[in-house]
């Protein structure tokens, strides 16, 4: 699975004025993407306000990415939730043809023990027709999924050929790039651990702040694979302002901030949540604007 290996980025829904669907913005930040070097794109994903988004609404969106992207690079879809059976539903009767992988988190709310979540995730991998990336984010999901748990389905089922592993738990990383089956995936679902995964044994990110700075976030990356720390740490030093300032308001608050600034898209986001305060949108250009290989649109 070589089209995993690298930077894939999580993408945002962007919104017009009247909260729509903006989908010649989600156009534009494709090609931004693909532009700048990323490896992959995730649809769908948290990043993309996927809660608030109709079924329609998906599928507007799926759609639009699909023809953006035309083949170019391969595509994960976000495929969870905490009701297995719905879940398995959906994998079953919706067509994933377009889509190379979904990406799938672990089920949020309900607090399952180590167990449940073994049991839930091999019941989608039976059911599902194309590979599985898990999502491991105890931060949202309220429950971690503890190496051991991921280790023991990467072993039973064939299909699941990775994690977004975004614990934030450097010792939990290490722990399972030792045990994990030599084929197995861990890529980090964190900007700021994404660097010491890679160097760590990791296969990349699905990053939120690599899509707006594609070119820098992909070269990052790259020099991480090829095991060059001092080159990859000093890009890593440069954007950690950035890692902070985007989630500072919560996600994706901030990277539509960047988009605006870019002019690639409004900084609109939906109910429950807002958009960045003003004092953080002027943090967010002071940034923008000490990286010199980024030409800021307006301020």
């Amino acid at each position: 699975m070589r089209g995993f290996i690298g930077t894939g980025v999580a993408l945002v829904t962007p919104f017009k004025k009247d909260l729509s669907v903006d989908t010649g913005s989600l156009e534009q930040i494709v090609e931004h993407c693909i532009a700048g070097g990323i490896d992959y794109l995730v649809v769908l994903g948290t990043t993309a306000e996927s809660a608030t988004l109709s079924k329609t609404e998906k599928e507007l969106v799926k759609r639009t990415v699909v023809n953006a992207n035309a083949g170019r690079l391969p595509l994960v879809v976000g495929v969870g939730g905490n009701n297995t059976a719905a879940i398995v539903t959906e994998l079953l009767e919706d067509n994933l043809e377009d889509f190379d992988a979904i990406l799938s988190v672990s089920p949020f709310y309900n607090k399952p023990t180590q167990e449940g979540i073994y049991q839930h995730f091999r019941a989608i991998a039976k059911a599902s027709p194309i590979p599985i990336i898990m999502y491991n984010v105890p931060s949202r999901t309220g429950s971690n999924m503890l190496p051991e748990t991921t280790v023991r389905i990467a072993k039973d089922c064939d299909n699941v050929i990775a994690i977004k592993e975004a614990c934030g738990d450097m010792m939990q990383i290490d722990s399972l790039l030792k045990q994990k089956p030599t084929d197995f995936m861990v890529i980090s679902g964190d900007d700021f651990t994404a660097l010491p995964t890679v160097l760590a044994g990791g296969s990349g990110v699905i990053s939120v702040l690599g899509q707006g700075l594609p070119t820098e976030f992909s070269t990052l990356i790259q020099l991480g694979l090829q095991g060059n720390s001092d080159d990859a740490y000093e890009i890593h030093h440069s954007l950690l302002n950035g890692m902070h300032l985007i989630f500072e308001e919560g996600n994706p608050a901030g990277i539509k901030t960047i988009f605006e600034y870019l002019n690639l898209s409004s900084a609109l986001v939906r109910l429950p949540l807002v958009e960045a305060t003003p004092e953080l949108k002027t943090k967010i250009g002071h940034f923008l604007h000490a990286l010199d290989s980024v030409e800021v649109q307006h301020s």
